[in-house]
């Protein structure tokens, strides 16, 4: 497996981690999601952004791994 899909990997279990967390608050901690942070902006809509950000963050993160530490894979060291 390449170091790119090693790093790609990873990146995917954080992110899906995350999704589970959220998934789960909202299932089975519903009253908790409802709350108000902001005005008339419940937790629920503000962690759904948050993972629309996460996501793209860690594909800013892969994008900028991949290019400094370049692919491995069938060269030696």
């Amino acid at each position: 497996m390449s170091r790119n899909a090693r790093i790609g990997l990873v990146l995917f279990a954080i992110y899906t981690s995350f999704y589970f967390l959220f998934v789960g608050l909202n299932a089975f901690d519903a009253e908790t999601m409802a709350r108000s942070v902001i005005p008339n902006v419940n937790l629920a809509t503000i962690s759904g952004f948050a993972l629309i950000a996460g996501a793209l963050l860690l594909s800013l993160i892969y994008g900028v791994l991949c290019a400094i530490l370049g692919d491995q894979q069938g060269q030696s060291r």
